[in-house]
């Protein structure tokens, strides 16, 4: 059964939002995005919806977990800048059928650590915002594929 690792929306510029980055929420291109992304994602019946603190990922979970009626748990180990070795940690916890939300810094890395340990990417990487990773596990729990899919149109 697979895992999904989803990269935020698109959220507005760095450059030209004077509060703190943890609160910069979704454009209204990422709200766009977000939208088609729950919608795709309901068809999974997620089990688990988990997101970095920061808003921007909060926001690009929201309306799958309106589809889906459930709650947007928060993980500090998807923040930006962080390690991967929690995530890798994080993905062997989750349950099946997990849609987690995290960085453009943080995936990258995630997915390169899957690669060192066994795992098959089956498409080139993709790392542009709103991104679906879907990772399979096998019964062991190790994850042994990963495949991506572009951004919504």
């Amino acid at each position: 059964m697979p895992l999904f690792l989803v990269r935020h929306a698109k959220a507005g510029s760095r450059s030209n939002w004077d509060g703190d980055d943890v609160e910069r929420p979704l454009s209204q291109n990422g709200w766009h995005q977000a939208r088609l992304l729950g919608a795709k994602l309901a068809r999974r019946s997620p089990s688990l919806l988990v997101s970095s603190p920061y808003l921007r990922c909060v926001q690009t979970l929201e309306p799958l977990a309106e589809l889906c009626e459930l709650e947007v748990t928060i993980d500090k180990r998807l923040e930006e800048a962080q390690a991967f070795e929690p995530v890798l940690d994080l993905l062997a916890e989750v349950p099946d059928r997990t849609v987690l939300c995290s960085h453009g810094d943080l995936i990258p890395d995630t997915i390169a650590a899957l690669q060192r340990r066994g795992c098959e990417l089956l498409t080139p990487a993709d790392w542009r915002k709103a991104t679906v990773w879907r990772l399979e596990r096998a019964a062991t729990g190790e994850i042994v594929s990963a495949k991506v899919t572009a951004p919504p149109a």
